[in-house]
């Protein structure tokens, strides 16, 4: 699937930017460097790595998602989108290789650390 695909399917009614505002939110709306620390913290800093570096993605898994996010957040977000909380963690763990790798050209997260608009910016290039 599309990453705009998965984004929009989390998003609903606010299509891609819904998805990414969506995202955020799973990890308390702290931006990309947040959300990186947050998927670092669980464990999942060579994965995080790969998305930034130049090369393949690792991929992660709707289950290493849901070890990272807020439970409460994960709920909200699943219940606003229409679909269950496993359907929610598997589309992160879709997008998040992809649009990370997207926002870090340079391999490396930019230092003045970019929002969820900025991001979103990227996709429309």
């Amino acid at each position: 699937m599309a990453l705009n695909d998965i984004l929009n399917k989390l998003g609903g009614q606010n299509g891609e930017q819904g998805g990414l505002a969506a995202i955020s939110k799973l990890f308390d709306g702290d931006g990309m460097q947040g959300i990186l620390g947050k998927l670092q913290a669980s464990g999942l800093d060579k994965q995080v790595m790969s998305w930034i570096g130049h090369g393949k993605n690792e991929p992660v898994s709707g289950d290493d998602i849901k070890n990272a996010v807020d439970p409460r957040q994960l709920a909200q977000v699943a219940q606003q989108s229409g679909m269950s909380q496993d359907e929610v963690a598997d589309h992160v763990a879709q997008a998040l290789p992809e649009a990370v790798d997207k926002a870090t050209p340079g391999g490396a997260v930019p230092q003045q650390g970019f929002s969820m608009d900025s991001l979103m910016g990227m996709f429309k290039k």
